[in-house]
């Protein structure tokens, strides 16, 4: 199947999302309701996924999927004229984190073997089986408890599966991902708003994705009091259970510890030069010069996913707000999965 015919169903897919999101319960048909029965049994299976993440991670493909978006990403590489099978184990912190993996090797005109996450295993098989029925039952692809039967592999988990699966897949073509985090810089004279953006940058997701922020630099002189008058707007993420238990349980250990934090009950700020943080906390630290802060970046570069910062500051960034917003040529751990495609 030519990759225009694939490029036509997938963004026949993106209209398709676009449209459920936007509807009213009331004026679902058979069909969305479907849809919306899958998020709300994927929400139960794992709370993490609430509807509104779910619905958030939807509009933000549906908004990628597009010819123009598609046919310029496409440009940059060729498609092998021999198809391989790639096998995916794909994460599951966030709804379909695995989802730019899965297009990249369809696209690439490979095979995608897929591994699903047990923590999110509803979306994507839902999402493949409308790409095919859009692209008249021609986009290839095998989701499977086990891998077997590959020609590469594209692996995304923890520091300790990786290591495990560096080993295991030693003699295979592969790309073997590792926790990644990002990090944010402030100037200094952000409005209220651009906080608010930051505040996205940070909660969205429950904060357990490899591009939110849990690292901030912040200048001498800036008050801290700003930070939490602009966080406010996600003041109910403390009564998501899951949450309210990693928070109660990081404010106990620092009590008990005697450590100095800031807290206004659903987040904790901490002065500490750590680049991850625990769930519900943010690490700061304080700045006199920039390159004090390039110096901890250029340290930690294998470990941070993404900058978040004002364009003047010099860094190789994105704006504030802008976090969870990836286009299709953002790769995770900053390896060009489509340049990979290209040569297995």
């Amino acid at each position: 199947m030519s990759r225009e015919s694939k490029i036509s169903g997938l963004c026949e897919l993106g209209l398709y999302i676009k449209n459920f999101t936007v509807k009213k319960e009331d004026d679902y048909n058979g069909d969305d309701e479907k849809f919306a029965a899958l998020l709300r049994k994927s929400e139960i299976e794992n709370p993490w996924f609430t509807i509104e993440n779910q619905k958030f991670a939807l509009n933000q493909w549906a908004d990628l999927l597009n010819e123009v978006n598609l046919n310029e990403w496409l440009s940059h590489y060729k498609a092998p004229l021999f198809p391989k099978r790639v096998g995916l184990i794909l994460a599951g912190n966030i709804p379909m984190v695995g989802f730019h993996d899965v297009i990249s090797v369809v696209l690439s005109n490979h095979i995608p073997i897929i591994k699903l996450s047990s923590k999110d295993k509803r979306m994507l098989p839902f999402l493949m089986d409308k790409w095919n029925e859009f692209s008249n039952g021609n986009v290839p692809y095998e989701i499977v408890e086990r891998l077997e039967s590959f020609d590469a592999v594209i692996s995304t988990g923890s520091n300790n599966t990786a290591r495990y699966l560096e080993y295991y897949f030693k003699d295979s073509l592969s790309i073997i991902r590792k926790n990644r985090t990002s990090v944010a810089v402030l100037k200094g004279d952000e409005t209220d708003e651009e906080l608010q953006l930051l505040a996205e940058d940070i909660f969205r997701y429950y904060g357990l994705g490899c591009r939110n922020v849990t690292r901030l630099f912040i200048p001498d002189d800036f008050v801290i009091d700003r930070i939490f008058e602009n966080f406010l707007k996600f003041k109910e993420i403390i009564n998501h259970n899951k949450y309210a238990n990693n928070y109660e349980y990081n404010r106990a250990v620092y009590l008990l510890n005697q450590e100095n934090f800031w807290d206004n009950n659903f987040v904790m700020l901490k002065e500490d030069e750590a680049l991850f943080s625990p769930l519900s906390v943010i690490n700061f630290s304080r700045y006199s010069t920039l390159d004090d802060v390039r110096d901890f970046i250029a340290v930690n570069e294998e470990n941070i996913q993404a900058v978040v910062a004002k364009p003047e500051l010099g860094f190789e960034s994105i704006g504030l707000g802008e976090a969870q917003n990836p286009g299709l040529d953002t790769y995770a751990d900053h390896v060009d999965t489509m340049k990979f495609l290209e040569v297995i």
